[in-house]
């Protein structure tokens, strides 16, 4: 009965084209979720404080350099985002990401729960997804539908090593 149902997932999960569309998926939404937060640090996009309002938040929680790194985290985000919804320079974007979700974590979440409550304020669990999502783009590339596939950036298609 698992026979029937298995056969076309694993021909699925195990294509190319299945490879393309989830690197593309996890791309856009993932990028998406990065430009709002970069709009809010940048540009006080969706009720954000914009730089000013990041520079206090930062001075307020013992962020050495408030003014520069507001400007370093709101620019890695808003255009890290970006990069990764184009696809261009994709890795690089997305571990530029991936420390930047660690070091929110190092610096201001892990003093609060795992979880972001009303009452407690800033869990780590979203840091924490985002890092994973990023490190999986990073370690899954692009896919074809990306610039840097079509500036070559990325494995050739048709090349030999597939996934079994």
């Amino acid at each position: 009965m698992f026979e029937g149902l298995g056969r076309p997932l694993r021909a699925m999960q195990s294509s190319w084209s299945s490879v393309d569309l989830a690197a593309l998926v996890l791309r856009g939404v993932l990028g998406c979720v990065f430009i709002a937060h970069g709009g809010q640090k940048l540009f006080a996009w969706f009720g954000g404080g914009g730089i000013h309002g990041t520079t206090v938040f930062f001075n307020t929680v013992g962020i050495p350099a408030p003014d520069f790194f507001a400007y370093v985290v709101a620019i890695a985000e808003f255009f890290g985002g970006v990069l990764l919804v184009l696809g261009f320079l994709t890795v690089l974007a997305a571990l530029a990401l991936v420390v930047d979700m660690a070091v929110a974590i190092a610096t201001v979440s892990h003093a609060f729960s795992f979880f972001s409550q009303a009452k407690v304020g800033y869990g780590w669990e979203l840091n924490l997804a985002l890092i994973g999502l990023a490190a999986a783009v990073a370690i899954l590339g692009p896919g074809a539908w990306s610039v840097d596939a079509a500036l070559g950036l990325t494995r050739r298609p048709g090349a030999t090593s597939r996934p079994r």
